[in-house]
């Protein structure tokens, strides 16, 4: 596979599409490893209203205000680095169907 660089502050914030053309939600944060050789590679993404919750370490407190305001079915998703097409970085693709994604609870 063809190695591939993009910077992360073009990432986030950008709205992930689905294979049917609808948005999936935001991409609010992007995990990452370090390998053996000192470089960071890429494990997942987290993308929608939860994802934000993650990200800005309000999980349970903002978890309890969604679905206290019944907006569960905003959720987020985690999306594993091959389940995402980044070949255009302005306009992230899924490579797979959403029921494929681990669901942020």
């Amino acid at each position: 596979m063809k190695r591939q660089e993009i910077h992360v502050e073009l990432l986030l914030g950008r709205r992930v599409m689905a294979l049917n053309g609808h948005p999936l939600g935001r991409l609010e944060e992007v995990r990452a490893e370090l390998n053996n050789r000192g470089f960071f590679f890429v494990t997942e993404y987290l993308v929608g209203s939860y994802a934000v919750l993650e990200r800005l370490s309000a999980w349970r407190m903002g978890r309890t205000i969604l679905r206290t305001l019944h907006l569960r079915r905003k959720q987020g998703y985690r999306v594993r680095w091959d389940q995402l097409d980044l070949s255009d970085p302005r306009r992230p693709r899924l490579r797979c169907e959403i029921d494929e994604l681990a669901v942020l609870t």
